[in-house]
């Protein structure tokens, strides 16, 4: 028996294993973006409204508010999506309190991680050093290898403290 394998449409972005009402929506939201702010966020936000357990929501929400430069926005919606990956992963809600794994995780540790790091690049954007330092450090630990792009975040964190 031979399964189909879905091909996604030409401009679509793969989030992985989604609901296709949420998918659906965060498709809609990509693509709204490019021409309405306002439609992509509230497109985003129903999909967060709707499955607040879905990972890539949270991201696509704190990514477009960091682009826009709404920084305060994109680290509430940021740390809203860092605790819920946190839960989703079995570990504490504060990142302070993170033990390194045995490799970089997989689904919601490293949606986690990527997260911290992307709060760590909000903080500098707010002007924030120390904190972004921190979450930085902390990265160091539990990514030693750089997987999920900290030591970028961490090389213009080191050119703002020259």
């Amino acid at each position: 028996m031979i399964i189909p394998i879905p091909v996604p449409e030409p401009d679509s972005i793969n989030f992985g294993d989604l609901p296709d009402a949420i998918n659906a929506l965060l498709q809609q939201g990509v693509a709204a973006y490019r021409r309405d702010f306002a439609a992509a966020d509230a497109l985003f936000r129903e999909a967060l409204a709707s499955a607040p357990e879905e990972l890539p929501t949270y991201f696509c929400l704190y990514k477009i508010h960091t682009y826009q430069g709404n920084l305060d926005e994109a680290r509430a919606v940021a740390q809203a999506g860092l605790l819920e990956g946190a839960r989703q992963a079995g570990w504490p809600s504060d990142w302070r309190a993170w033990s390194p794994q045995n490799g970089v995780p997989d689904g919601a540790g490293r949606f986690a991680l990527y997260t911290l790091k992307a709060l760590a690049f909000i903080s500098l954007r707010r002007d924030e050093l120390p904190q972004a330092e921190e979450m930085l450090d902390s990265l160091k630990k539990l990514d030693p290898t750089g997987e999920v792009g900290w030591p970028v975040v961490a090389e213009l964190a080191a050119g703002v403290a020259r």
